[in-house]
């Protein structure tokens, strides 16, 4: 199939183009480099862009014969989407129409969906299934649960199949080394950590107050390559016209952000100091998933759930990043 990948350049695109090219479809990845890497993305052509261009999309669909598109690029950090919420709505939501709207235009007839598990906003029950309501406390969530919604009335009214998967936290590193989170500034947790014990400063923890068992937030982190997969099988995936499919993506486990640090000290030999923060604004207690839907209808089951092996491959990446650069 001839596939479009936007935001392909990123730490999630990048690591799902590999796999789509791996399974033999074609790919091109747009981006306009606002956060990817040039460099991460092998074996697909890059095409520098943004995907407001509507010319630029324009020419893309119809010149490569695209029949599927696998939407990444956005701006992903709650706590900004909280302060810079005129960014997100822009950024998550008025450009990805402009996407939405060509593509429907030419005729493409899948469209995988990067969402997320803001969605969901505070839980009412855990682990969170998709028939959970959608109350999304940050912009951030806000914008992928509008786009959810564009999506499936635009796919209804075009015959457009699609399929939103709500990841919750992605993480580790891909088995080989190649692809791992490099953001700058960094501001996911499992970089942090390791950073911290890498360099021998403490790592900031937002929020000790949280109703969890030790006061600090409670995560699902899902490996970066099992998310690759899942896409992968929801372009493949039978679809009818017109009908949209949500995902769930985790490991049905939620960590909390000191179990992290104390799984990282293990993983890295080192010991990390913690330093308390105020919590940020926008983040919920605990996101954990359910992924039984997941698991039944793509079919779909994560390979690399515990999370010292997610943080063993996060930490090795991230060893071979200092060599190269020292």
């Amino acid at each position: 199939m001839n596939l479009l990948v936007t935001g392909g350049a990123g730490y999630i695109g990048s690591a799902v183009t590999r796999r789509l090219l791996a399974s033999g479809h074609a790919v091109v990845v747009v981006d306009d480099l606002s956060s990817g890497h040039r460099e991460d993305v092998r074996g697909a052509d890059l095409v520098v862009a943004d995907i407001a261009d509507a010319a630029a999309i324009d020419a893309l669909l119809s010149g490569r014969r695209i029949e599927g598109i696998v939407h990444l690029a956005a701006s992903c950090q709650v706590g900004e989407s909280v302060q810079h919420s005129e960014d997100y709505y822009r950024n998550n939501l008025t450009k990805s129409l402009v996407l939405l709207e060509r593509a429907c235009r030419s005729g493409v007839g899948r469209f995988v969906f990067s969402s997320t598990a803001a969605v969901y906003g505070e839980p009412e029950r855990l682990p969170l299934q998709e028939d959970h309501a959608t109350r999304p406390t940050n912009p951030y969530g806000d914008t992928k649960l509008a786009f959810e919604r564009a999506l499936l009335w635009h796919g209804e009214a075009h015959g457009m199949a699609s399929v939103c998967l709500r990841y919750f936290n992605a993480a580790g590193a891909s088995l080989d080394g190649s692809v791992g989170e490099r953001h700058d500034p960094e501001t996911h947790l499992v970089p942090n950590v390791l950073q911290a014990a890498r360099d021998g400063r403490p790592v900031p923890v937002f929020g000790t107050d949280y109703p969890t068992p030790d006061g600090t937030a409670v995560r699902d982190y899902i490996h970066i390559e099992d998310l690759a997969e899942a896409h992968r099988l929801a372009i493949d995936r039978p679809a009818d016209r017109g009908r949209q499919a949500i995902y769930n993506l985790g490991n049905g486990e939620g960590f909390s952000v000191l179990q992290v640090v104390e799984t990282a000290r293990r993983v890295t030999g080192r010991p990390i100091a913690v330093l308390p923060s105020p919590r940020r604004p926008g983040d919920p207690a605990s996101l954990v998933a359910s992924s039984d839907k997941a698991r039944s209808e793509l079919p779909w089951s994560p390979r690399h759930s515990r999370l010292e092996d997610i943080l063993e491959t996060a930490w090795a990446y991230m060893r071979k990043e200092r060599r190269a650069t020292v």
